[in-house]
């Protein structure tokens, strides 16, 4: 990438994160924990590591505001909201869909919905790709999205096989479709993508990106623009009352930048492309698959130490 490594943050010992954390804890001020899900806190098989696990519930109860900022929906990521034992609110869909962890009620959906809506379904008509509709905390598919549920699978468990996805109902829901995903060849991608900013060029945001599951495959998110995980973070931050100095985050991928911005301090993972490390303020040596990432980050952060079981 062409894109140049920032400079990073000079810190005294004094003034470390560690110590300005504890001298929050110590003078009432609040923080944000904010961590991404795949590719973070979740390994490949999807499953949270302990110590990762041990982190979140210590930092929760050393009074820090824990939160999910991911790519799933909700259904998608309720079981490991009651895993953590979370209260608060949970940004899904890359921020476009805040959800309150206690009452499982939707707080904040930004979705396209009525012509908008109409438009993005004709503009995915244009290439035929592999079509998945993010609607209602629930993913439609048709016969051509058969073959890669094992990816998209990650993001909700509740998947409805349609006869064809493009004549689904889901399409006119009232609060409007959450996100397109899309699989298929780079030349099929591009073309959806190309149609849907010339139809939607200020409703809606496509982004295109090859999949690391399924080597050959391209795909594409697309959701109602101006929601990022980085404006979740200062939902977040608006709501809880914390200044976002006091905000702290974690990820691993492209989707994970926009916090990495927003947040006065990020963790990128270690197996991390290299664009999502530069625009992190930090790097951790561990990784998704043998876990520990985040527990490092609670304690460089925060000072809070997590010993092993």
């Amino acid at each position: 990438m062409s894109r140049s490594q920032p400079p990073r943050r000079s810190l005294t010992p004094a003034a470390s994160p560690a110590a300005r954390g504890k001298r929050a804890r110590a003078n009432g001020a609040a923080s944000i924990l904010a961590v991404d899900l795949d590719g973070t806190l979740l390994d490949s098989r999807g499953q949270p590591h302990p110590k990762d696990v041990r982190a979140l519930r210590l930092a929760a109860k050393a009074g820090i505001h824990v939160s999910i900022l991911t790519g799933r929906l909700y259904s998608g990521t309720r079981a490991t909201v009651e895993a953590l034992g979370l209260k608060g609110p949970v940004g899904c869909v890359d921020g476009s869909h805040l959800v309150d962890a206690s009452t499982h009620k939707t707080l904040f959906h930004h979705g396209i919905a009525g012509k908008d809506a109409k438009k993005l379904r004709d503009s995915m008509a244009t290439a035929n790709p592999a079509t998945f509709l993010f609607a209602k905390d629930a993913v439609v598919h048709d016969a051509d999205g058969d073959a890669y549920l094992g990816y998209v699978s990650t993001w909700s468990t509740d998947l409805r096989r349609a006869k064809r996805v493009l004549d689904h109902e889901l399409w006119e829901a009232p609060d409007g479709v959450t996100a397109v995903v899309a699989v298929g060849t780079a030349l099929q991608i591009s073309q959806a993508v190309e149609a849907i900013r010339a139809a939607l060029p200020e409703i809606a945001q496509a982004v295109m990106f090859p999949i690391r599951r399924n080597p050959g495959s391209w795909g594409m998110v697309v959701r109602a623009a101006g929601g990022t995980k980085g404006t979740a973070l200062k939902w977040l931050a608006k709501h809880h009352g914390v200044p976002m100095t006091n905000t702290v985050c974690v990820g691993d991928w492209l989707n994970d930048v926009a916090m990495f911005a927003a947040a006065g301090r990020s963790f990128a993972m270690g197996q991390a492309p290299d664009e999502v490390k530069r625009a992190a303020t930090d790097v951790l040596e561990e990784t998704h698959d043998g876990g520990g990432g985040i527990a490092k980050a609670v304690e460089r952060a925060f000072g809070i130490v997590v010993h092993a079981a």
